[in-house]
Protein backbone atom coordinates (compact mmCIF):
# COMPACT_ATOMS: atom_id res chain seq x y z
CA UNK A 1 0.00 0.00 0.00
CA UNK A 2 1.36 3.40 -1.19
CA UNK A 3 2.27 5.64 2.50
CA UNK A 4 -0.33 8.53 1.63
CA UNK A 5 -3.24 6.15 1.04
CA UNK A 6 -5.62 5.45 3.89
CA UNK A 7 -6.37 2.22 5.62
CA UNK A 8 -9.93 2.42 5.65
CA UNK A 9 -10.65 -0.95 6.88
CA UNK A 10 -9.46 -1.17 10.19
CA UNK A 11 -6.36 -3.45 10.36
CA UNK A 12 -6.13 -6.04 13.77
CA UNK A 13 -2.35 -6.23 15.04
CA UNK A 14 -0.87 -7.32 17.78
CA UNK A 15 1.46 -5.43 19.96
CA UNK A 16 4.34 -7.20 22.42
CA UNK A 17 6.95 -5.81 24.73
CA UNK A 18 8.75 -6.93 27.52
CA UNK A 19 10.61 -3.80 29.07
CA UNK A 20 14.30 -4.00 30.73
CA UNK A 21 12.11 -4.91 34.26
CA UNK A 22 11.84 -8.51 32.74
CA UNK A 23 8.09 -8.22 34.11
CA UNK A 24 6.73 -10.54 31.56
CA UNK A 25 5.27 -9.92 28.23
CA UNK A 26 2.56 -7.17 27.43
CA UNK A 27 0.75 -8.00 24.80
CA UNK A 28 -2.33 -5.59 22.99
CA UNK A 29 -4.64 -6.71 20.46
CA UNK A 30 -5.90 -3.55 18.85
CA UNK A 31 -7.68 -2.57 15.62
CA UNK A 32 -5.74 0.17 13.93
CA UNK A 33 -7.09 2.77 11.19
CA UNK A 34 -5.81 5.75 9.42
CA UNK A 35 -2.77 6.66 9.58
CA UNK A 36 -1.09 9.79 10.86
CA UNK A 37 -3.32 12.66 12.25
CA UNK A 38 -6.47 10.57 11.88
CA UNK A 39 -4.56 7.68 13.33
CA UNK A 40 -7.55 5.82 15.54
CA UNK A 41 -6.49 2.73 17.73
CA UNK A 42 -8.94 0.73 19.66
CA UNK A 43 -7.57 -1.90 22.69
CA UNK A 44 -9.47 -5.06 21.85
CA UNK A 45 -7.55 -6.95 24.79
CA UNK A 46 -4.33 -6.52 26.79
CA UNK A 47 -2.99 -8.97 29.43
CA UNK A 48 0.56 -9.50 30.79
CA UNK A 49 2.44 -13.15 30.55
CA UNK A 50 4.72 -14.00 33.27
CA UNK A 51 8.12 -15.29 31.80
CA UNK A 52 8.79 -18.94 33.08
CA UNK A 53 10.72 -18.07 36.28
CA UNK A 54 14.04 -19.75 35.04
CA UNK A 55 14.11 -17.74 31.65
CA UNK A 56 13.64 -14.53 33.50
CA UNK A 57 16.45 -15.05 35.84
CA UNK A 58 18.77 -15.85 32.47
CA UNK A 59 17.55 -12.92 31.03
CA UNK A 60 17.90 -10.90 34.19
CA UNK A 61 21.61 -12.39 34.20
CA UNK A 62 22.47 -11.66 30.53
CA UNK A 63 21.48 -7.87 30.95
CA UNK A 64 23.26 -8.02 34.08
CA UNK A 65 26.66 -8.78 31.99
CA UNK A 66 27.29 -12.11 33.23
CA UNK A 67 28.66 -14.19 30.32
CA UNK A 68 27.63 -16.66 28.56
CA UNK A 69 28.49 -18.87 25.10
CA UNK A 70 26.61 -17.99 22.16
CA UNK A 71 25.10 -21.77 22.39
CA UNK A 72 23.40 -20.08 25.52
CA UNK A 73 22.72 -17.32 23.80
CA UNK A 74 20.65 -18.34 21.07
CA UNK A 75 18.82 -20.52 23.39
CA UNK A 76 17.45 -18.05 24.84
CA UNK A 77 16.82 -15.60 21.90
CA UNK A 78 14.61 -18.94 20.76
CA UNK A 79 13.11 -19.47 24.21
CA UNK A 80 12.51 -15.78 24.29
CA UNK A 81 10.50 -15.84 20.46
CA UNK A 82 8.51 -18.87 21.71
CA UNK A 83 6.83 -17.12 25.05
CA UNK A 84 6.15 -14.02 22.96
CA UNK A 85 4.31 -16.57 19.98
CA UNK A 86 2.58 -17.82 23.18
CA UNK A 87 1.39 -14.79 24.31
CA UNK A 88 0.44 -13.30 20.70
CA UNK A 89 -1.69 -16.56 20.31
CA UNK A 90 -3.66 -16.01 23.87
CA UNK A 91 -4.22 -12.56 23.68
CA UNK A 92 -6.48 -13.66 20.30
CA UNK A 93 -8.67 -16.61 22.24
CA UNK A 94 -12.35 -15.44 21.93
CA UNK A 95 -11.52 -12.74 19.34
CA UNK A 96 -11.10 -12.55 15.48
CA UNK A 97 -7.66 -13.45 14.84
CA UNK A 98 -4.76 -10.57 13.78
CA UNK A 99 -3.27 -10.48 10.74
CA UNK A 100 -0.45 -8.90 11.58
CA UNK A 101 2.23 -9.18 14.62
CA UNK A 102 4.81 -6.08 16.02
CA UNK A 103 7.06 -7.49 18.58
CA UNK A 104 9.56 -5.17 19.98
CA UNK A 105 11.38 -8.27 22.03
CA UNK A 106 13.30 -8.31 25.24
CA UNK A 107 16.48 -5.67 25.42
CA UNK A 108 19.40 -6.94 27.22
CA UNK A 109 21.89 -4.55 25.78
CA UNK A 110 21.65 -1.25 24.75
CA UNK A 111 25.05 0.97 23.85
CA UNK A 112 23.92 4.27 23.30
CA UNK A 113 25.97 6.23 20.32
CA UNK A 114 28.57 8.68 21.34
CA UNK A 115 28.19 12.76 20.56
CA UNK A 116 27.84 13.26 16.90
CA UNK A 117 27.87 9.58 15.74
CA UNK A 118 25.49 10.63 12.52
CA UNK A 119 28.53 13.11 11.78
CA UNK A 120 31.13 10.90 12.39
CA UNK A 121 29.83 8.37 10.48
CA UNK A 122 29.58 10.39 7.49
CA UNK A 123 33.29 11.04 7.72
CA UNK A 124 34.41 7.64 8.13
CA UNK A 125 32.89 6.50 4.84
CA UNK A 126 34.47 9.96 3.07
CA UNK A 127 37.86 8.24 4.57
CA UNK A 128 37.07 4.45 3.78
CA UNK A 129 35.50 5.17 0.15
CA UNK A 130 36.59 8.82 -1.29
CA UNK A 131 36.38 7.48 -5.15
CA UNK A 132 32.55 6.57 -3.89
CA UNK A 133 33.49 2.83 -4.40
CA UNK A 134 31.94 -0.01 -2.11
CA UNK A 135 29.66 2.37 -0.24
CA UNK A 136 28.13 -0.46 1.94
CA UNK A 137 31.49 -1.38 3.50
CA UNK A 138 30.42 -2.13 7.18
CA UNK A 139 31.88 0.84 9.17
CA UNK A 140 32.91 -0.88 12.44
CA UNK A 141 36.06 -1.98 11.20
CA UNK A 142 37.01 1.64 11.52
CA UNK A 143 35.55 1.81 15.52
CA UNK A 144 33.06 4.12 14.45
CA UNK A 145 30.83 6.13 17.67
CA UNK A 146 27.01 4.13 16.69
CA UNK A 147 24.99 2.76 19.46
CA UNK A 148 23.87 -0.57 19.44
CA UNK A 149 20.75 -2.85 20.98
CA UNK A 150 19.77 -6.06 21.17
CA UNK A 151 16.51 -7.32 21.69
CA UNK A 152 15.99 -11.05 22.20
CA UNK A 153 12.90 -13.23 20.96
CA UNK A 154 13.66 -13.11 16.77
CA UNK A 155 10.26 -12.27 14.86
CA UNK A 156 11.16 -14.83 12.27
CA UNK A 157 10.58 -17.69 14.74
CA UNK A 158 7.44 -15.59 15.79
CA UNK A 159 6.12 -15.87 12.20
CA UNK A 160 6.26 -18.95 11.56
CA UNK A 161 4.74 -20.28 15.11
CA UNK A 162 1.79 -17.74 14.72
CA UNK A 163 1.79 -18.40 11.46
CA UNK A 164 1.31 -14.36 11.41
CA UNK A 165 3.13 -11.94 9.81
CA UNK A 166 5.59 -10.05 11.94
CA UNK A 167 7.75 -7.25 12.32
CA UNK A 168 11.05 -6.77 14.73
CA UNK A 169 14.11 -5.79 15.29
CA UNK A 170 12.50 -1.83 15.34
CA UNK A 171 15.87 0.23 16.90
CA UNK A 172 18.32 -1.56 14.18
CA UNK A 173 17.60 1.20 11.51
CA UNK A 174 17.08 3.91 13.12
CA UNK A 175 20.68 3.25 14.95
CA UNK A 176 22.49 2.40 11.40
CA UNK A 177 22.34 6.16 10.77
CA UNK A 178 23.62 7.38 13.95
CA UNK A 179 20.38 7.71 16.06
CA UNK A 180 19.71 6.33 19.29
CA UNK A 181 17.38 3.42 18.45
CA UNK A 182 15.31 5.13 21.43
CA UNK A 183 12.89 5.78 22.29
CA UNK A 184 10.40 5.15 19.61
CA UNK A 185 7.04 5.84 21.09
CA UNK A 186 6.77 9.33 21.14
CA UNK A 187 5.79 9.78 17.28
CA UNK A 188 2.82 7.30 17.94
CA UNK A 189 2.12 9.73 21.22
CA UNK A 190 2.64 11.97 19.17
CA UNK A 191 -0.80 11.12 17.07
CA UNK A 192 -2.86 9.31 20.08
CA UNK A 193 -1.85 11.87 22.95
CA UNK A 194 -1.18 15.30 21.60
CA UNK A 195 -4.10 18.75 22.27
CA UNK A 196 -4.82 21.42 19.89
CA UNK A 197 -4.27 23.82 23.37
CA UNK A 198 -2.64 21.97 25.69
CA UNK A 199 1.61 21.15 26.32
CA UNK A 200 1.77 17.30 27.08
CA UNK A 201 4.59 15.79 28.80
CA UNK A 202 3.68 11.70 28.07
CA UNK A 203 6.13 9.99 30.80
CA UNK A 204 6.36 6.47 30.44
CA UNK A 205 7.64 4.72 33.75
CA UNK A 206 8.89 1.11 33.03
CA UNK A 207 12.48 -0.12 34.33
CA UNK A 208 13.65 3.40 32.50
CA UNK A 209 11.86 6.71 32.72
CA UNK A 210 11.47 8.33 29.02
CA UNK A 211 9.63 11.62 28.41
CA UNK A 212 7.88 12.86 24.99
CA UNK A 213 7.10 16.25 25.45
CA UNK A 214 4.43 17.33 23.04
CA UNK A 215 3.90 20.47 22.28
CA UNK A 216 0.31 22.06 21.32
CA UNK A 217 -1.14 20.54 18.35
CA UNK A 218 -0.67 23.69 15.54
CA UNK A 219 1.81 25.45 13.32
CA UNK A 220 5.03 23.33 12.82
CA UNK A 221 4.03 20.98 16.24
CA UNK A 222 5.70 17.98 15.30
CA UNK A 223 9.66 19.30 15.04
CA UNK A 224 9.29 20.81 18.32
CA UNK A 225 9.05 17.41 20.29
CA UNK A 226 11.59 16.41 22.55
CA UNK A 227 12.24 13.04 23.86
CA UNK A 228 14.30 11.54 25.76
CA UNK A 229 15.53 8.88 28.53
CA UNK A 230 15.13 10.51 32.10
CA UNK A 231 16.65 8.16 34.06
CA UNK A 232 16.19 4.83 36.40
CA UNK A 233 12.08 4.60 36.36
CA UNK A 234 11.55 1.01 38.16
CA UNK A 235 14.52 -0.64 37.22
CA UNK A 236 16.25 0.29 40.87
CA UNK A 237 13.62 -0.09 42.98
CA UNK A 238 12.34 -3.58 41.51
CA UNK A 239 16.38 -4.98 42.14
CA UNK A 240 16.23 -2.99 45.87
CA UNK A 241 12.98 -4.76 46.73
CA UNK A 242 14.55 -7.97 45.83
CA UNK A 243 17.75 -7.28 47.65
CA UNK A 244 15.62 -5.79 50.97
CA UNK A 245 13.14 -8.70 50.91
CA UNK A 246 15.94 -11.14 50.04
CA UNK A 247 14.24 -12.07 47.09
CA UNK A 248 10.42 -12.39 48.54
CA UNK A 249 9.06 -9.77 46.69
CA UNK A 250 9.85 -8.41 43.17
CA UNK A 251 8.16 -4.85 43.25
CA UNK A 252 6.71 -2.61 45.83
CA UNK A 253 3.24 -3.16 45.56
CA UNK A 254 1.69 0.79 45.22
CA UNK A 255 4.62 2.10 46.52
CA UNK A 256 3.36 1.00 49.81
CA UNK A 257 7.16 -0.04 51.47
CA UNK A 258 8.10 3.16 50.20
CA UNK A 259 5.44 5.52 51.53
CA UNK A 260 6.40 3.84 54.98
CA UNK A 261 9.89 5.30 55.21
CA UNK A 262 11.33 8.63 54.73
CA UNK A 263 13.62 9.92 51.94
CA UNK A 264 16.68 11.46 52.81
CA UNK A 265 17.17 14.27 50.34
CA UNK A 266 20.61 15.23 50.32
CA UNK A 267 21.37 11.21 49.13
CA UNK A 268 19.48 12.15 46.60
CA UNK A 269 21.54 15.38 45.42
CA UNK A 270 24.66 13.95 45.39
CA UNK A 271 23.06 10.88 43.51
CA UNK A 272 21.43 13.61 40.85
CA UNK A 273 24.88 14.42 40.12
CA UNK A 274 25.67 11.28 38.07
CA UNK A 275 26.68 12.77 34.69
CA UNK A 276 23.58 11.18 32.47
CA UNK A 277 21.15 13.43 34.42
CA UNK A 278 23.15 16.56 32.75
CA UNK A 279 23.69 15.23 29.65
CA UNK A 280 21.55 17.01 26.92
CA UNK A 281 19.13 15.16 25.04
CA UNK A 282 18.64 13.29 22.51
CA UNK A 283 19.90 10.54 25.34
CA UNK A 284 19.13 7.03 25.84
CA UNK A 285 20.32 4.93 28.87
CA UNK A 286 19.25 1.31 30.26
CA UNK A 287 19.77 -1.45 33.34
CA UNK A 288 23.66 -0.94 31.53
CA UNK A 289 23.91 2.10 33.89
CA UNK A 290 21.05 2.33 35.89
CA UNK A 291 21.50 -1.52 37.10
CA UNK A 292 22.51 -4.17 39.92
CA UNK A 293 25.97 -2.27 40.08
CA UNK A 294 24.68 0.83 40.34
CA UNK A 295 22.13 0.01 43.04
CA UNK A 296 25.16 -1.21 44.72
CA UNK A 297 26.79 1.99 44.97
CA UNK A 298 23.16 3.37 46.08
CA UNK A 299 23.30 1.46 48.94
CA UNK A 300 27.03 2.04 49.97
CA UNK A 301 26.34 5.23 50.07
CA UNK A 302 23.02 4.87 52.15
CA UNK A 303 25.41 3.23 54.63
CA UNK A 304 26.44 6.55 55.77
CA UNK A 305 23.02 7.93 56.92
CA UNK A 306 21.77 4.61 58.81
CA UNK A 307 18.65 4.27 56.53
CA UNK A 308 16.45 1.30 57.18
CA UNK A 309 14.91 -0.77 54.26
CA UNK A 310 11.54 1.41 53.71
CA UNK A 311 13.92 4.74 54.28
CA UNK A 312 16.22 3.24 50.99
CA UNK A 313 13.59 2.76 48.83
CA UNK A 314 11.15 5.95 49.78
CA UNK A 315 14.79 7.63 48.33
CA UNK A 316 15.05 5.57 45.68
CA UNK A 317 11.74 6.19 44.86
CA UNK A 318 12.93 10.19 45.23
CA UNK A 319 15.59 9.39 42.74
CA UNK A 320 13.34 8.61 40.39
CA UNK A 321 10.64 11.07 40.58
CA UNK A 322 13.17 14.27 41.31
CA UNK A 323 15.34 12.75 37.65
CA UNK A 324 12.39 12.74 36.04
CA UNK A 325 11.38 16.52 37.31
CA UNK A 326 14.99 18.24 37.24
CA UNK A 327 15.15 16.84 33.53
CA UNK A 328 11.45 18.63 32.70
CA UNK A 329 13.41 21.52 34.47
CA UNK A 330 16.34 21.67 32.35
CA UNK A 331 15.61 20.47 29.48
CA UNK A 332 12.44 21.38 28.12
CA UNK A 333 11.82 24.41 25.92
CA UNK A 334 8.89 25.75 28.66
CA UNK A 335 7.37 23.34 31.29
CA UNK A 336 4.03 21.49 30.38
CA UNK A 337 0.48 22.35 31.26
CA UNK A 338 -0.36 18.22 31.84
CA UNK A 339 1.79 14.95 32.78
CA UNK A 340 0.41 12.01 31.53
CA UNK A 341 1.75 8.90 33.16
CA UNK A 342 2.19 5.52 31.77
CA UNK A 343 3.97 1.67 32.35
CA UNK A 344 4.33 0.02 35.37
CA UNK A 345 5.01 3.07 37.72
CA UNK A 346 1.86 4.81 36.75
CA UNK A 347 0.70 2.34 39.49
CA UNK A 348 2.88 3.00 41.80
CA UNK A 349 0.96 5.78 43.96
CA UNK A 350 3.58 6.76 46.25
CA UNK A 351 5.62 7.69 43.58
CA UNK A 352 2.98 9.77 41.23
CA UNK A 353 2.01 11.56 44.44
CA UNK A 354 6.11 12.55 45.01
CA UNK A 355 6.28 13.60 41.89
CA UNK A 356 2.99 15.53 41.65
CA UNK A 357 4.21 16.88 44.65
CA UNK A 358 7.42 18.21 42.83
CA UNK A 359 5.71 19.49 40.04
CA UNK A 360 3.58 21.72 42.16
CA UNK A 361 0.44 23.26 40.05
CA UNK A 362 1.13 21.20 37.07
CA UNK A 363 -1.37 18.20 36.83
CA UNK A 364 -0.65 14.65 36.93
CA UNK A 365 -2.62 12.01 36.20
CA UNK A 366 -2.67 8.69 33.63
CA UNK A 367 -2.99 7.79 30.02
CA UNK A 368 -6.28 5.86 30.97
CA UNK A 369 -7.89 9.30 31.71
CA UNK A 370 -7.51 10.75 28.26
CA UNK A 371 -8.43 6.99 26.73
CA UNK A 372 -5.41 5.34 26.56
CA UNK A 373 -4.44 2.69 28.27
CA UNK A 374 -1.26 3.54 30.42
CA UNK A 375 -0.79 -0.51 31.35
CA UNK A 376 -0.39 -1.37 27.27
CA UNK A 377 0.68 1.96 25.71
CA UNK A 378 3.70 0.65 25.16
CA UNK A 379 2.72 -2.91 23.64
CA UNK A 380 -0.07 -0.84 21.64
CA UNK A 381 2.44 1.71 20.36
CA UNK A 382 4.38 -1.30 18.68
CA UNK A 383 1.16 -2.50 17.32
CA UNK A 384 1.08 1.24 15.45
CA UNK A 385 4.90 1.10 14.76
CA UNK A 386 4.63 -2.38 12.87
CA UNK A 387 0.85 -1.39 10.91
CA UNK A 388 3.25 2.04 9.98
CA UNK A 389 5.98 -0.55 8.73
CA UNK A 390 3.78 -2.66 6.42
CA UNK A 391 2.08 1.10 4.96
CA UNK A 392 5.58 2.48 4.47
CA UNK A 393 5.09 5.12 6.88
CA UNK A 394 8.50 6.18 9.24
CA UNK A 395 8.31 5.15 12.53
CA UNK A 396 10.86 7.42 13.96
CA UNK A 397 11.14 11.02 15.42
CA UNK A 398 14.42 12.31 14.76
CA UNK A 399 13.97 15.30 17.34
CA UNK A 400 13.56 12.18 19.84
CA UNK A 401 16.27 9.46 18.85
CA UNK A 402 18.43 12.37 17.83
CA UNK A 403 19.00 10.29 14.04
CA UNK A 404 19.33 12.76 11.07
CA UNK A 405 16.03 11.58 9.13
CA UNK A 406 12.86 9.63 8.96
CA UNK A 407 13.39 6.14 8.32
CA UNK A 408 11.06 2.82 8.02
CA UNK A 409 11.14 0.78 11.30
CA UNK A 410 11.65 -2.69 11.91
CA UNK A 411 12.38 -5.71 9.80
CA UNK A 412 9.14 -7.71 8.09
CA UNK A 413 8.82 -11.68 8.51
CA UNK A 414 6.00 -12.87 6.57
CA UNK A 415 3.73 -15.55 7.76
CA UNK A 416 3.96 -18.64 5.05
CA UNK A 417 0.80 -19.55 3.85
Amino acid sequence: MHPTEKAVVPTRVIGLISGTSVDGIDAALVEISGTELDLKVELVAGATYPYPAELRERILAVGAGVAISMAELAEIDDAIAQVFAQAAQNIQIGHQPATLIGSHGQTVYHRPPKEGAGGQESRAREMLNPHGLNPSYPLTALGTPLGYSLQLGRGALIAHLTNITTVSNFRVADIAIGGHGAPLVPRVDAYLLSHPLEGRCIQNIGGIGNVAYIPPRHGDWLSKIRAWDTGPGNSLLDLAVEHLSAGAKTYDEDGNWAASGTPCHPLVEQWLNQDYFHLPPPKSTGRELFGVTYLHQCLKDAQAYQLNPADILATLTELTAASIFHSYRTFLPEMPQRVLLCGGGSRNLYLKQRLQVLLASIPVSTTDEVGLSADFKEAIAFAVLAYWRHLGIPGNLPTATGAPQEVLLGEIHQAQS
